[in-house]
């Protein structure tokens, strides 16, 4: 029998595991970015419905702020994800998740500013070390080089998250994670079916490969990886389980590899790196976001 920190371990690695994949499944399948997150937290609001129907949670009330606070937050979950999945299909999976992954520097700087933190004077030196980072990955900027646009995309995906993790902190002093994954999820849902309509469907997306990945995007790696990294933080320290977590873009770069011949050249490695030595620096001095990739 394993003890409980070496459950924690097991369960946040196996978390961040599923959280690598969405990228490789985005690429691989024929929708659009609005189609893609549309069915990904269509999915995920089923299952996480369904989980919190059979542990028989309560639905808490919430006053008028915290109902503003909550819309904010599905909206920036919307963007998030299909920023994400626009980052992948411009250019590959290791510079959307690289790209991505610059949110806890993101975070360094505008938590201070919304929430009243202290701020450090070493988050300047690692902001600076992740503009290296993208400079490095960078062949031209021009919006017309697909490595560039994604690299754009991928920020603003880890920049809305940023901005989604700080409201999830003001929120989850009085809410369940699950309640608040779930909540956003589904107005998610909500926000982007006006979209919805005006995307062309291919017409070859109804097959049993194409329906096995949208279960594995949505229920697995979503809702199942959001309930896996919950029980990790409950069972670890902080600190470890958001150090596991700089692990995502390395687990999803070894996936677009293994599974779409994604071969991230020298300058993406490089650029990368620099990136993820920010991102550890930063993430071993802060709690973790419950709602993750």
């Amino acid at each position: 029998m394993l003890d409980r920190g070496k459950k924690g371990l097991l369960f946040a690695h196996l978390s961040v595991l599923l959280f690598g994949l969405p990228g490789v499944i985005g690429k691989a399948l024929p929708f659009t970015p609005i189609q893609l997150t549309w069915l990904r937290v269509m999915l995920a609001s089923l299952a996480l419905l369904l989980m919190m129907s059979i542990s028989s949670q309560s639905r808490p009330s919430l006053t008028s702020p915290e109902i503003f606070l909550l819309l904010s937050t599905g909206l920036l979950l919307s963007f998030h994800w299909t920023a994400f999945f626009l980052a992948v299909k411009k250019a590959t999976v290791a510079v959307g998740l690289l790209a991505y992954s610059t949110f806890p520097v993101f975070t360094a700087f505008l938590e201070p500013l919304l929430l009243k933190t202290r701020f450090r004077a070493s988050y300047l030196w690692l902001a600076c070390l992740t503009v290296a980072g993208l400079y490095l990955m960078v062949p031209e900027f021009k919006m017309t080089n697909n490595i560039f646009a994604g690299l754009i995309w991928g920020i603003f995906s880890g920049l809305s998250f940023s901005l989604l993790s700080i409201v999830n902190k003001k929120l989850s002093g009085r809410y369940s994670s699950s309640f608040l994954a779930l909540a956003q999820d589904s107005l998610a849902v909500l926000f982007l079916l006006p979209f919805l309509f005006s995307q062309p469907w291919s017409g070859s997306w109804l097959s049993l490969k194409n329906l096995a990945l949208l279960f594995l995007l949505g229920v697995v790696c979503t809702a199942g990886g959001h309930t896996l990294f919950i029980k990790a933080i409950s069972l670890t320290e902080a600190r470890i389980s958001s150090l596991i977590s700089a692990l995502e873009p390395v687990y999803g770069i070894i996936f677009g590899y293994l599974f779409l011949r994604e071969k991230p050249d020298l300058k993406t490695l490089a650029g990368g790196s620099l990136i993820l030595l920010a991102v550890l620096i930063v993430s071993s001095g802060q709690k973790p976001d419950l709602q993750e990739k």
